[in-house]
């Protein structure tokens, strides 16, 4: 048995998050070198703070990626993966609970990127919408079709795709995939386009973070958003990263990938289980597939 640790990335935070590791000591020291870090008790909004605060940009990732990150250290010995993937941000809780970034290097990282985000976001008003129904194929010649900045953003699973990028361009394409036969095209309660071209500024931000940064080999493979592969390359992992805040996370594709390479029990490590509910409809389409194929 194989088994896959997977990290969730941003929308997942809840008040009370992380709240029952902290009486762990070795959670609590964690904790507390994060809120001498950040300047602020993020621990304080974690485990008390309303959803208003939690959404906050400097609190949003950063709370996330400690819940992620300090569960991994608190389950020790149990935490013993052949293989690790994290969704978006969840690939930085990923790398750190795998030896590749140390803790503190892997938080100044997020926070560098929530901010450099941020600051795309506020240069032009943008977008994300979900995409619900229609094959990936469509989506992208939809997508592909529009003049305006609009691209496919995230493969959650089978049948759902969210796409990004400007307000217009994101209107067009939710038209457009509506007429194609999609079930839903929902826009998303979102500061911008994240995962598109409009990202570009905050990508050649967090670059220079990133080369400043020492990386070593995880103790094992990471499946990356950018192109769903397995890596224990330092060197490669690094340029995946600088990648991934202008590239797609391609979960469905690491999803199934991980199940070819013999994963058979996958843990989801932080707030939520979002992330398996996605990796259970890929497992059912690939053995849809290999039925159909029998």
């Amino acid at each position: 048995m194989k088994k896959a640790f997977i990290f969730p990335g941003q929308g997942a935070q809840f008040s009370g998050m992380g709240k029952d590791l902290y009486e762990n000591p070795a959670a609590k020291d964690l904790f507390e070198k994060a809120n001498e870090i950040i300047g602020f008790r993020i621990s304080a909004i974690m485990f008390d703070g309303s959803e208003e605060e939690l959404k906050q940009t400097k609190v949003t990732q950063p709370a996330i990626f400690l819940h992620s990150v300090i569960l991994a250290k608190v389950l020790g010995e149990s935490f013993n993966p052949d293989m690790v993937a994290g969704h978006s941000l969840g690939e930085f809780s990923a790398l750190v609970a795998a030896g590749a970034i140390s803790f503190e290097d892997g938080l100044r990282l997020v926070i560098s990127r929530a901010n450099a985000m941020q600051k795309a976001c506020e240069m032009q008003e943008s977008t994300m919408a979900a995409i619900l129904g229609l094959a990936d194929e469509v989506v992208e010649e939809v997508c592909a079709s529009i003049d305006e900045i609009v691209v496919p953003a995230n493969y959650n699973c089978p049948g759902q795709l969210v796409i990004s990028g400007s307000i217009a361009g994101v209107d067009l394409a939710c038209e457009k995939l509506t007429a194609a036969g999609a079930k839903r095209a929902l826009k998303l309660n979102v500061g911008g386009a994240f995962h598109s071209p409009l990202m570009e500024p905050a990508k050649i931000e967090l670059e220079t973070a990133i080369n400043n940064t020492e990386f070593k080999a995880p103790i094992c493979p990471i499946y990356q958003n950018v192109d769903a592969l397995p890596t224990s390359d330092p060197e490669v992992i690094k340029q995946n990263l600088i990648a991934q805040l202008t590239g797609a996370v391609k979960w469905t594709q690491i999803s199934t990938n991980m199940l070819a390479d013999g994963a058979t029990a996958f843990v989801e490590v932080g707030p939520g289980n979002v992330l398996q509910g996605l990796v259970k409809k890929v497992n059912r389409q690939v053995e849809t597939s290999s039925a159909q194929l029998n």
